[in-house]
């Protein structure tokens, strides 16, 4: 019943660009190889996520990024790879690694103080830590004894690795996907050849206990601080509908945007649940709202046929992936009740992806760069979608007061900057690609490595102005002109 969950999250899952937002995407770079991904964020801004390390080899590494410290390898576990999956409010972050000669893989957790940590398995070969919460409890699955089955654990510090599953022996296997800060864990569990698959809930109190309606399958993606569990379940056979499951109110079926399947895949603190529902005629999927008060709502699209919604923040903004028009590609968006469902663009490349969104609206996930070759395998970067009004400004960034803002990254080709207070401003490896600099203040703004083709600076301040590597406005490189820009603007 694995499969099953996985293909129904892949089915529901679309495909999906638009000009100016209110955001800065800001490319957060890789570990020296092509690709890197962003999967999480928590609310002090640090992203984690995985990036290969090098040009030739397959080897990934998962990363800690914070402004400050920029980049962070987390290592391994002896092995070749690694990959980061979630981070907690004080900074833990967890995934998994592979060990020592690359045969098995292990949970871990990695805290500035402590390095990576092997959490081990329930007995058996491999394990992989998928949520923490801020307390520092870790949920996920691992093999048991004789790699028998997989089952759900949660690891704490104090009692290490414990089993969730129900019976030890009955050979069932289940994964933890998500944990609460009162340590509520979610998730499903399955019997091979028995065709039933269960959404559980487990605390200390209460052990394990499904939630089902007595139908065959169900699975449980996500839970808030209230206890409130999401996921799907089969209401009647061959449908798979969102629900919602309280101790006090039970099983909710969320229903669906006409079609015949839907699937709820976050929850925040006040009971918002976002996912994805098929529309009238099981053709298309549309990401979805739903609320006690308003019910199912749909969220439409980027123009384009289909989109889903995959985190949701205390203040209901929801993020996710959506068709762009024609379905000429995938773009990530930002939708709120207000401002409705907005393009985030991409890196210069095709396609993009939001996975996460914390309180302070930042955004996270991936985007394709633009096409070096034909030939070229693609490549693409974790991005952080920065809020602008996060910075202090509001509709535009036209003089707007950016004095001293770390914009390292931003992608911002053909950004109207004109007027901006950017003293101090770092702003390496940004692309200002025919950007309006016009009247900018410049003073002692780090443009290191930064992208100024064909970019106007008429007026602008740029005294003390650090160019290294830095592409004029002319296509001329500062390390030609005696490491300046000037005189090529």
């Amino acid at each position: 019943m694995l499969v099953l969950a996985v293909v129904l999250f892949a089915a529901l899952a679309s495909n999906a660009s638009a000009a100016s937002t209110p955001f800065i995407a800001i490319d957060l770079g890789t570990l020296g190889g092509p690709n890197s991904a962003a999967l999480a964020v928590n609310a002090s801004g640090q992203v984690v996520g995985y990036s290969r390390t090098t040009s030739s080899g397959a080897e990934t590494h998962a990363f800690s990024w914070t402004p400050a410290g920029g980049m962070v390898d987390l290592g391994t576990l002896g092995g070749s790879s690694s990959t980061a999956l979630a981070v907690s409010a004080s900074g833990q972050v967890v995934g998994y690694s592979d060990v020592a000669g690359n045969a098995a893989s292990h949970a871990f957790s990695w805290t500035p103080a402590n390095g990576i940590t092997d959490l081990g398995t329930l007995s058996g070969s491999s394990s992989t830590a998928l949520a923490v919460n801020a307390s520092g409890q870790v949920v996920g699955y691992g093999d048991t004894t004789g790699n028998a089955a997989s089952h759900a654990f949660s690891w704490t510090p104090a009692d290490g690795m414990s089993d969730l599953s129900r019976n030890l022996s009955d050979g069932r296997f289940s994964q933890a996907l998500a944990v609460n800060a009162g340590g509520q864990a979610v998730g499903y569990s399955y019997a091979a050849g028995d065709g039933a698959q269960y959404a559980f809930s487990w605390t200390p109190a209460s052990g394990t206990i499904d939630l089902t309606l007595g139908t065959t399958f169900s699975l449980a993606n996500a839970v808030n601080a209230s206890g409130q569990v999401v996921g799907w379940i089969e209401p009647v056979v061959a449908e798979y509908h969102a629900f919602s499951w309280t101790q006090a109110g039970g099983m909710i079926d969320l229903g669906t945007l006409g079609g015949s399947a839907s699937t709820a895949l976050a929850v925040n603190a006040s009971g918002q649940v976002v996912g994805s529902s098929y529309t009238a005629g099981d053709t298309l999927t549309h990401a979805f709202s739903w609320t006690q008060a308003s019910g199912m709502t749909d969220l439409g699209t980027l123009g384009g046929s289909a989109s889903t919604a995959v985190a949701v923040n205390a203040s209901g903004q929801a993020v996710g992936s959506g068709d762009t028009a024609g379905d000429a590609a995938t773009h990530a968006f930002s939708w709120t009740r207000a401002g409705g469902m907005i393009d985030l663009g991409t890196l210069g490349g095709t396609d993009s992806v939001a996975l996460a969104v914390n309180d302070r609206g930042q955004v996270v996930g991936y985007s394709d760069l633009p096409i070096s070759h034909p030939l070229a395998p693609p490549e693409y970067h974790a991005v952080l979608w920065q809020p602008i009004s996060n910075l202090g400004c509001h509709a535009t960034l036209a003089g707007c007061d950016l004095s001293g803002v770390d914009l390292a990254g931003a992608y911002l080709p053909r950004a109207n900057l004109s007027g901006a207070k950017l003293k101090g401003a770092n702003l390496a490896r940004a692309n200002l690609h025919g950007a309006n600099l016009s009247d900018a203040n410049l003073k002692d703004a780090n443009l290191a490595s930064a992208n100024l083709t064909r970019a106007s600076l008429d007026g602008a301040h740029v005294t003390g102005v650090a160019w290294s590597h830095t592409l004029c406005p002319d296509g001329t490189n500062s390390d030609a002109n005696g490491g300046t820009c000037v005189g090529h603007l």
